[in-house]
C-alpha cells in the first residue's frame, strides 16, 4: 500500500490512517464543529429536483458555505457543496440532500480542519 499509493515512508502511511480516524471519531461526537463536502450526483433533468436540493441548502444557509455544479453527460449533474458546523447537523444535511429523488449517490466527508472567520469584530 505504502508504495502504490506513493508515500514516502511507513510513518507517512500511519499519520495518515491516524488522522482518519481522528476525523472519523470527531465527526461521531456529534458536537464537534467541522468542515467538508457534500458530493452529489444526480439527474437534473428530474422535476423540481434542482430547486428542491437548493431550498434544503438555503434551509441550512448557516452551515452551507459554498457550492458547485458541473454538467455531466446524459442529463446529469455532480455537486460538490463546501458546509462547516456541528458533525450531528452536517450529517442531517447530507442525509436530506442523499435522500431526495432522484440522486443518484452523494457522500459526506468531513475533516477536524475548519474555514477561519470571514469577519472579524
Amino acid at each position: 500500500m505504502i508504495t502504490q499509493r506513493g508515500f514516502a515512508n511507513r510513518s507517512q502511511a500511519v499519520t495518515e490512517i491516524i488522522n482518519k480516524e481522528i476525523v472519523s471519531y470527531n465527526s461521531q461526537l456529534g458536537q464537534s464543529v467541522m468542515a467538508g463536502t457534500i458530493t452529489l450526483f444526480y439527474d437534473h433533468a428530474r422535476s423540481g429536483l434542482p430547486g428542491k436540493l437548493a431550498q434544503i441548502q438555503r434551509d441550512h444557509i448557516a452551515e452551507v458555505i459554498s457550492s458547485l455544479h458541473v454538467q455531466l453527460e446524459n442529463e446529469h449533474t455532480m455537486e460538490v457543496i463546501l458546509v462547516q458546523g456541528p458533525a450531528a447537523k452536517l450529517r442531517q444535511i447530507a442525509d436530506e440532500l442523499i435522500t431526495c429523488k432522484g440522486v443518484k449517490t452523494g457522500s459526506l466527508n468531513l475533516t477536524t480542519a475548519i474555514l477561519p472567520p470571514i469577519h472579524h469584530k
